[in-house]
């Protein structure tokens, strides 16, 4: 868990480090994360722990003993077993319930942090970049926010030579869309060096110098948005929900796509003549025409111009509508997707806790080593097969390229095989880890080549 904060930590350090946050604030904003990283730290650390386990028990002839007592190595974990029963069962509860919140008060406390005052990003006697085109210096700044002493360069549209603009005192605030930034300047002056277009060099250059009671130049703030949804959206969010808020999105975002389906072929339909023709109004019998592939000679010749342009002006009217319904059910399918996505991991997290005692306890009864040197690699050795089987299957269910079920669970599916073969391994006490075994089979080997 400390190493994930760490990663949590490097990721958004420019957006904490600077801004004036209380100490607080930040701590609140690390607990979030770690409850969001169980999911990752979890089945790590069960991995970790059975293995450091078992292999401390075998490192000290300790499972030697209780073999010799007649009790056999599953006997031996059912204790565990219990214990790893009950974490999983917490896992999944913490999982329906626990981690929604912690996604969203972590989600909201990072808006709030993006959205904190802005006068914290200016540091008194330092220039601030981080507006584009702009270079920003006050002397002072007050509790409150107010600003005192601002210099203000502007390199916007200026062909290289810069406006200055100088004011004794101003206060930041922001527009209600909070799209711009408006600086409220007062008793200022500003200085504007006029460029010379014509190509030759002037020594007279022209310099304007306007002075002012009150301005409020603005400033756009496109570079601090973040690609995130509304906050006001931030509960209906899929990984924000508990499997029953999960069903009701997925059966709401399956009605969409209904609605949608039935309305592009409706609007299709309605473009071909054969749906708006009335029929059965007539008993005159007329032989059928055949259509071959060649549909402009089954037209008479006086009206192929008519029915080419009629063709053309049905496609043209289908081809304005096509781009906006496509991307649409694009997104609905993927939102669709997701939420299979999310569903099924409620129950893999608990799985995975299962799936890894049976992988570490077996492992830490073969290599016999306990601590953390070799227990620590193997362990994040099997874990990275786990996740990095996850995260590929994930993704290709999200590109819609595997059934999204089949994808959350591949890794159990893969892996419980490998758990199986290592109890047994465990239990007949294999020496598929020992070095020495190894190095006596290769010596057996050359001895037989060499006869």
């Amino acid at each position: 868990m400390f190493i994930l904060l760490m990663f949590f930590l490097f990721k958004w350090i420019d957006d904490l480090i600077g801004k004036g946050f209380e100490w607080y604030t930040i701590l609140e904003l690390m607990c979030y994360a770690s409850a969001a990283n169980v999911s990752m730290a979890l089945p790590l650390s069960v991995l970790l722990s059975s293995i450091m386990t078992f292999g401390t028990l075998g490192e000290n002839y300790e499972l030697v003993a209780i073999k010799s007592a007649g009790i056999s190595l599953q006997k031996a974990m059912r204790p565990l077993f219990v214990v790893i029963i009950i974490l999983t069962i917490s896992s999944f509860l913490f999982s329906n319930y626990m981690l929604p919140k912690a996604n969203l008060k972590l989600n909201s406390t990072l808006y709030d942090i993006r959205n904190k005052k802005l006068a914290f990003l200016i540091k008194p006697g330092v220039f601030n970049n981080s507006i584009p085109n702009y270079s920003i210096r006050v002397d002072a700044k007050d509790e409150d926010g107010k600003l005192h002493g601002i210099m203000i360069y502007d390199h916007k549209g200026t062909n290289g030579v810069p406006k200055v603009v100088i004011a004794k005192e101003g206060e930041m605030t922001k527009t209600t869309d909070g799209k711009y930034l408006i600086l409220k300047l007062k008793d200022g002056v500003q200085y504007e060096e006029q460029a010379n277009n014509s190509g030759v060099y002037n020594p007279r250059q022209v310099l304007i110098r306007s002075r002012f009671k009150e301005t409020a130049p603005k400033f756009d703030l496109s570079s601090f948005e973040m690609n995130r949804t509304d906050p006001n959206a931030f509960g209906n969010n899929t990984p924000m929900l508990n499997l029953k808020g999960i069903v009701k999105k997925r059966d709401s975002l399956g009605k969409q796509l209904d609605t949608l389906g039935v309305n592009i072929e409706r609007n299709f339909t309605s473009n071909f003549k054969q749906y708006n023709t009335a029929k059965g109004y007539t008993k005159l019998k007329v032989k059928p025409i055949i259509i071959n592939d060649l549909i402009l000679k089954s037209i008479p010749n006086g009206s192929r111009k008519i029915s080419v342009e009629s063709a053309s002006n049905t496609v043209a009217i289908m081809m304005q509508h096509i781009p906006n319904w496509a991307p649409r059910r694009t997104d609905l399918m993927g939102e669709i997707i997701f939420t299979r996505i999310e569903y099924q991991r409620k129950f893999t997290l608990a799985a995975s806790c299962i799936l890894l005692f049976f992988i570490g306890a077996p492992l830490g009864a073969i290599i016999r080593k306990g601590g953390m040197g070799l227990p620590v690699v193997i362990a994040i050795s099997f874990f990275l097969i786990y996740h990095i089987i996850t995260t590929v299957a994930e993704k290709s269910a999200r590109e819609g390229n595997m059934n999204p079920i089949f994808a959350m669970w591949i890794a159990v599916i893969v892996l419980s095989p490998l758990a199986a073969f290592l109890t047994y391994k465990a239990t007949v006490d294999s020496a598929l880890f020992d070095v020495n075994y190894y190095k006596q089979l290769f010596i057996k080997l050359l001895k037989i080549k060499q006869k």
